[in-house]
């Protein structure tokens, strides 16, 4: 019988195997250069949602997108710990597990992570309600690590 996968028994598992690579410093140039990339992506994908009607195919472009501006604040984010994942599981455990006070839930992560896997390596096609179920949170949780890094940053100054 398979075991249940939890946050906790994830973060072990990534801890365990090496998953987390300790860095020299916090990098503050290569966490404003993730930023600005981030945030063009962003702004990329507000102009891709006025483009695309619920029954276009663009969803999985946004989907993925939007996955991909997620996944660069929470490794911006590391930095500051000091801290980059091998993967992208352990980096969003690590984020849940050692950062509480952002008020994540790792199962949303999970959920986002594995419906971008099953459109990027098995051929999924993302829908507009597949969008819609995930765009709220989404948008929370850029906004919420934006902010975090932002106050980061203005504590280095």
């Amino acid at each position: 019988m398979r075991e249940e996968r939890t946050q906790a028994g994830i973060y072990d598992s990534c801890l365990s195997k090496g998953s987390y690579i300790h860095l020299a410093k916090s990098d503050i140039e290569v966490v404003e250069s993730m930023i600005g990339i981030a945030e063009a992506d962003f702004y990329a994908i507000k102009k891709l949602i006025q483009l695309t009607s619920p029954t276009d195919n663009g969803w999985n472009a946004i989907y993925k997108l939007s996955y991909d501006v997620l996944h660069m604040f929470a490794e911006a984010f590391l930095i500051f710990d000091k801290i980059k994942a091998r993967t992208h599981e352990c980096l969003f455990t690590y984020l849940c597990e050692k950062h509480p006070e952002l008020e994540f839930n790792w199962n949303f992560f999970e959920k986002v992570r594995t419906k971008r896997n099953q459109t990027q390596y098995y051929g999924e096609i993302i829908t507009y309600k597949d969008w819609k179920d995930a765009e709220l949170q989404f948008h929370l949780y850029i906004s919420t690590l934006k902010k975090a890094i932002e106050q980061k940053l203005s504590e280095k100054q």
